[in-house]
Formats: structure tokens, sequence, C-alpha cells
């Protein structure tokens, strides 16, 4: 146990009073207008009636209840006081919105399922929420190819749903696939749990249809795989949260469905042994592995309690793999996937073992790696850090943060005094080198940021990383950009933004 020193317990309402320098709040731009009764006026000119949200304050008739869920991100976290939300049905609403914001001085947040997890996605001030849950149509599905064109507001899961049925699947899969849409996850180049099999989104999104904040379409919806025909401008768009144009249409290439599906999970007495693993599963099974994710014992123990789950292995482990495989010979890959198990048991790589024997058995196993973050959220007040960092130390920094909370007299695991810290945890994608470092609390408090930041981002750019690995930017991260992009690189993203954006209305205050 390391030492620390306790003083006395600080008076409850200066707890209470505990400053929030970690929301990274900038002020308002005064340039942007507020929005009032008469531009109310001039959105019911160009949108229908009932997709139009206002309050009283700003000239409608909307309870400020109403627009609750569009101000506040999923952990409550981050919140703004938008008092208009705008739900546009067509790329030519959305265009004639943004032509008239941007003539008035409006600024706008784009908005889709609200997922996200840096308050990329809700309002900082008074912006305009525009929201693209109504743009929700496939457009056309190429049955040879397997190219979907569809509009931005489509959910993730139901997309995969759609074609599912055409022998297809969507090339990502994401925990938030019940409520996050298509628009978002190529504004934020969402990753997810099979990049290690399909790659990431600049490569399976053939096009885009943006609203820049103008008004002016930019209709590069093709299906083409191939198209050298000068600048591939929709890479700009992807990753670009929001801040360069809206996307209201995107052209994926979705992959086969696999015909066959088998999981894992293997017990691991270290994290060097889960990355020998990682070694022999790509030897063995590299033509149909097609995901291999990881988690520590306190997510495992965390995960079961709160999704009513067993666990499959016999013991208690420090480390768990998820292994899956995706084929179209089920018995080729079941014995592929055996042996893999056969030898990393033989060869003292891991400690055991469990193969999915059916449908169900498999979906209970990605329960456990996909309900962590749910359950996390459940524990108490979580701070999320999505980071690349090279494999061989990609879990030091969770021992590392650990310690320095313990230092800080914040966190005492294993005894009835735990700090304001209930737990550090760390889970992920290992094939990507992805690591979703958490730390729970009682609440968010300064006093427990100012252990971890900046130093997160500091250990991180010391190991050359990158201090957003897929959940973006957003508000959590602008003031850090510098730990990942030199200053000539960062000079030259403010420049695109003010040639796309000149007015910069579209979600101001993020990213840079």
């Amino acid at each position: 146990m390391l030492a620390c020193v306790r003083g006395r317990a600080a008076p409850l309402q200066l707890q209470r009073l505990a400053t929030r320098a970690w929301l990274h709040t900038p002020a308002r731009n005064s340039a942007f207008k507020k929005v009032g009764a008469a531009d109310i006026a001039h959105f019911k000119k160009v949108l229908p009636a009932e997709t139009i949200l206002a309050t009283a304050e700003a000239g409608g008739t909307a309870d400020a209840a109403e627009l609750e869920g569009f101000n506040a991100d999923w952990l409550n976290k981050y919140r703004g006081q938008s008092q208009v939300v705008l739900r546009p049905k067509t790329t030519q609403q959305v265009a004639d919105v943004l032509r008239y914001c941007n003539d008035q001085r409006i600024a706008v947040v784009p908005q889709g399922g609200n997922t996200g997890l840096v308050g990329g996605s809700v309002p900082v001030h008074d912006e305009v929420v525009l929201s693209l849950r109504n743009l929700n149509k496939v457009r056309t599905y190429d049955d040879v190819s397997g190219v979907v064109v569809c509009d931005a507001g489509c959910v993730l899961e139901e997309l995969d749903a759609y074609v599912a049925e055409r022998g297809h699947m969507m090339p990502l899969d994401l925990g938030a696939k019940g409520s996050c849409q298509i628009g978002g996850n190529v504004a934020t180049n969402a990753g997810g749990i099979r990049l290690l099999r399909y790659g990431s989104l600049h490569g399976s999104v053939l096009g885009l249809e943006v609203v820049l904040a103008d008004g002016t379409v930019l209709d590069n919806l093709t299906t083409l795989r191939k198209d050298n025909t000068g600048y591939d401008l929709k890479q700009l768009f992807i990753g670009s949260e929001g801040t360069l144009g809206i996307i209201t249409g995107v052209s994926v290439v979705t992959p086969r469905r696999p015909t066959a599906v088998n999981v894992a999970v293997l017990g691991a007495s270290s994290y060097k042994a889960v990355q020998r693993a990682f070694a022999f599963a790509r030897q063995r099974c590299g033509e149909v592995l097609s995901a291999y994710e990881f988690w520590d014992a306190s997510c495992m123990r965390t995960v079961l309690a709160h999704q009513s789950l067993r666990n499959p292995l016999e013991s208690e482990y420090p480390f768990y793999v998820l292994i899956e495989t995706n084929g179209s010979n089920k018995d080729h890959d079941d014995e592929k996937l055996a042996q893999l198990l056969e030898e990393l048991i033989d060869n003292g790589v891991v400690e055991d073992g469990a193969l999915a024997m059916d449908d169900s058995q498999i979906a209970r196993m990605w329960t456990m790696r996909e309900g962590i973050p749910e359950s996390l959220g459940k524990t108490g007040a979580v701070y999320k850090y999505d980071i690349s960092i090279p494999i061989p130390v990609l879990y030091d920094i969770v021992d590392d943060i650990a310690q320095r909370l313990e230092k800080a007299c914040l966190y005492s695991p294993g005894s009835p005094y735990s700090g304001l810290v209930k737990q550090v945890s760390g889970y992920g994608h290992i094939g990507d080198g992805n690591l979703h470092l958490n730390i729970v609390t009682d609440r968010f408090d300064d006093k427990v940021t100012r252990v971890f930041e900046p130093y997160v981002y500091e250990w991180v750019a010391s190991h050359r990383g990158s201090i957003s690995a897929e959940h973006g930017v957003g508000l959590m991260k602008r003031d850090y950009l510098s730990y990942s992009k030199p200053p000539a690189m960062i000079d030259y993203m403010k420049r695109i933004k003010t040639l796309f954006d000149p007015n910069g209305i579209l979600n101001p205050y993020k990213v840079l």
C-alpha cells in the first residue's frame, strides 16, 4: 500500500463547491446571435412546424424539458443551454437552415444519436441543435458490391439488420449501436470492436453528401471503390466532428456476413500473457480473426455484478481476453479456435479458457465486454480516456494512474475507505492498440482531475501515442490537442476550418 497523509475532511459545503475546471468550458463567442422570434418564424418557412422545438426564451412554445435530451450527453457530464432544436427531414432543409444561420451568425451543433463521450455532440452555450434523426432512410443498396447508400440519421443497428437480410454486415460494431447514427459514426471516425478485421471508416466509406456552413451541398455519394480524380475531400469530413460541414448522406461498402462465428474467453495471469496470446491468435487464426478484446479483473467484477452474468471460467484472473473468429466454414473455424485454445493452455500462455457452444453463449460472452461501459457508469461518475498507445506499454498507464491517486490519498483499493475514487480500470482493443482508461469516482471533482490531467496526455505523448483513439476530440480534449499534433499541423487544421466555415458557426468550441 502506498503511503499517504490524510488531513481533516473539508467542510461539506466546500466539498459541494468543488470547482469544475474538468469541463474546459470556453466563454461564449459574442459574435454569435441569440435566436429570437424572427428567426423561429424563418425556420417555420423552411421546416415543418412539428420539427421545430423552441422555448419561450427563443420565441417558441416548447417546454424546456423537451430539449433536455438534446442539451446533455448520456454521461450527464456535458450540458448546454440551447433553446432551439431543429429536426430537418431532407438534405435541402439542412442546407436552407445552414444558409440562414450562416448569414445571421447563429451557431449550430449537429447531433446524431448523442452517444459521444467527449462533449462533441451537445451545445456548450446556446447554439441551435440540428438533429439528424429524421434523415433515416436507406437510399440504395447494391446486392453485388454490398454498397449501401443511406441518410446520415440511420441508426447503426438498424442499418446492420437491413444489410443482414441481404447477406452483409456493417463494417463497424459499437456498444452504442442501438442509438448511434451512421453520420455521427463517420463524423467521429468511430472505431469499435472489429476494426482489427475490417479496418477504419476511412477505408469503408466510399462517398459522402455534406452540407457546408453556407448551405452548399457537396454531393460526393459515389459507390466507386476506385476514383483517382483529384483530392479525396471526403476524408476531411471523416473525423471532423461536424466542424467543417454536416454529413447528410453516406455511401459505405459492407462485407459479407459470416456464416460461422466463434467466440472464446480466456483468463490470463498478466498483461504480458495477453500480448503473447494475441501473437498466437494472429499466427493460428489470422485469416478469420475478427476481434481480440481484453479487460482487467476490476472490469470483470463490475460487469458480472451489474449484468447478472456468471464468469465462464472457474477462477478469477487478473486479465481476460475475448477472441472472435468470422468465417464461412464452421467446422474449420471451430477446429482452429479449439486448437488455439489448447495450444495457449498447454504452453502456459493463458490459465484457462471457455468456448461458446451456441449463439446465446456468444451473446453472453460479448456482454461481458460490451457491458463494461454501462456497468462502470452505474458504479459512479466515470472519467473516460480513449487513447492509443503502443501495445507493449498499453496497460502500464492504468497502474501508473492508480498509484498517483493512491499517493494523493484519493484511492485506496481493498480498503473500507476507498476515497473519492472507487475504481481504476482498463479495457480495450489490443489489435489496434486502443485502451479505454476509466476512473470511477463518487462525483466529478477538480481535486481528482488535477491528479491525472494533463498527466494522462503527457504520458501518452511520451510514448508517441494519441490522446483520442476513436472517441474524437470534442470539447473534452480540445485544449490538449498539442499533445498529439505538432504546431504546424494544428495551424493547417485551423486554416482548413476557416476555409470551409469562415464564420465559425459549425460546432463551435470543439476540436480546435
